[in-house]
């Protein structure tokens, strides 16, 4: 078992009670961190400060932490103990190693209450944050958690200040210094004695104090809320849906040629890219706002008809991204991976997606080595992509000998008069194309299946 409880916002007067009791009643204690003002009532006990040191992110910091506490608490059980795991503040506010404990299901973890240090923000502030609606956001996490809030807001883990200039750069998406002159108030040191509230203006937060982890950030009102770009592309998508003649007229159909000819324009406006030229940027530029509002305007018409959101869009990719990146986002992946390792990892999780799907369906859970080439595709890419997934499928399409080509050129040569022939002998070459790819991957299924 571990007890959790909280060492207050700063000074010794903030502990409560119940921790001092935790602390006197249990030799087994652990602290997250030295770096607290209060750490010392702990007495001389185990931190985990060089967990910091070593890890390369927070997110394996914290893991470390609480894998090394569950270990210390099993450890503990052999003897009939539970162990005491004290860090900053509270420990339901902002303390990402607590939420890993709760859902570690290898132990049981009791929360304390203590005081954390909104309880001094909103005094120091004198704001109600029910009756004023403040936003909690974490300064880590600001340019998404803040996304569309325009204030009041309280950003906390302001520790370093690199992240007061993340944060501030958030909130200026566009360049234009929107929000440079609004007010922000920097908290620092809380309940010590050398407190600072200093009211000072956006563009100056990462330059008032030297930042560490007793700093956070107060924001009344933000002229132009973080995100206020996509959010405003957003809203007029649904006006033109709603006010537009034209864009009231169009369906999901009708606008698949748009989506193929804005696409086509997104490669051209890529292939045109010149490393050594910035302004070659401008047209790609252009042309992914042209992209995205087909994407936006599929949404807006999902919406109107009640089926689906942009919401769900974003949500469901995000999910989907998150679910095939084990690697990146599972607490237990494990090191570095090679390319060929998230290559099969990648086409196992697809096809646990396929057979889910077709099951949620009521179908059938076999899944064709196929499954998820789109038919409308060209069919140099159709052929492409089937002669690939045929080999993953351990049944490789067979094909004429190829012929001796030098160079890529050769290559594109030798396409270019077979095209020419094609056209010589009244002969569509996708068309003819297509139809012998499809032959052949009929007979890699039924080679597969064994019909």
């Amino acid at each position: 078992m571990i007890h959790v409880s909280g060492l207050g916002p700063g000074g010794d007067e903030f502990v409560t009670d119940e921790t001092r009791r935790l602390i006197a009643d249990h030799p087994r204690r652990f602290v997250r961190t030295r770096i607290h003002p209060s750490a010392h009532l702990a007495g001389d006990v185990p931190s985990f400060d060089d967990v910091y040191q070593s890890a390369d992110t927070f997110d394996d910091a914290y893991r470390e932490i609480a894998d090394r506490l569950v270990t210390a608490a099993e450890e503990a059980a052999v003897g009939g103990e539970s162990i005491v795991y004290l860090v900053p503040g509270s420990p339901l506010v902002l303390e990402r190693t607590v939420r890993l404990l709760r859902d570690d299901s290898r132990v049981e973890v009791v929360l304390h209450p203590a005081i954390g240090f909104i309880d001094l923000v909103w005094a120091r502030l004198t704001v109600d944050p029910i009756e004023s609606s403040v936003t909690l956001v974490d300064g880590h996490e600001f340019a998404i958690a803040a996304a569309g809030v325009s204030g009041p807001m309280l950003v906390a883990h302001c520790h370093a200040n690199w992240v007061l200039s993340d944060i501030k750069l958030a909130a200026d998406e566009t360049g234009a210094g929107t929000n440079d002159d609004v007010e922000a108030i920097v908290l620092h040191h809380l309940g010590l004695p050398d407190e600072q509230v200093i009211r000072t203006t956006w563009a100056n937060i990462d330059r008032v104090v030297e930042a560490d982890h007793l700093t956070s950030l107060f924001v009344p009102q933000l002229r132009e809320p973080v995100g206020q770009a996509l959010v405003s592309f957003h809203e007029l998508a649904r006006t033109l849906r709603r006010e537009c003649p034209w864009d009231r007229e169009q369906t999901h159909r009708s606008l698949v040629t748009y989506l193929l000819e804005e696409t086509y324009e997104v490669v051209d406006a890529l292939l045109a890219l010149d490393p050594d030229d910035p302004s070659t940027d401008d047209a790609l530029v252009e042309e992914l706002g042209d992209l995205l509002y087909q994407i936006e305007f599929h949404a807006a018409i999902g919406e109107q008809e009640g089926r689906f959101t942009m919401a769900d869009v974003a949500s469901g990719i995000r999910d989907k991204l998150i679910r095939r990146h084990p690697h990146v986002f599972e607490q237990s992946h494990d090191g570095d991976v090679t390319i060929d390792e998230l290559t099969t990892s990648w086409e196992a999780i697809k096809k646990a997606e396929r057979a889910a799907k077709a099951q949620s369906a009521g179908g059938s859970t076999h899944s064709s080595p196929f499954a998820g080439i789109p038919s409308t595709t060209g069919s140099l890419s159709y052929a492409g992509a089937v002669l690939k997934k045929a080999e993953r499928a351990g049944r490789p399409v067979t094909v004429a000998s190829p012929i001796d080509l030098a160079s890529v050129v050769d290559v594109a040569e030798h396409l270019l008069a077979v095209v020419a022939e094609c056209r010589r002998r009244d002969i569509d070459p996708e068309v003819a194309l297509r139809a012998l790819v499809n032959d052949r991957r009929l007979a890699v299924e039924r080679d597969l299946t064994g019909d």
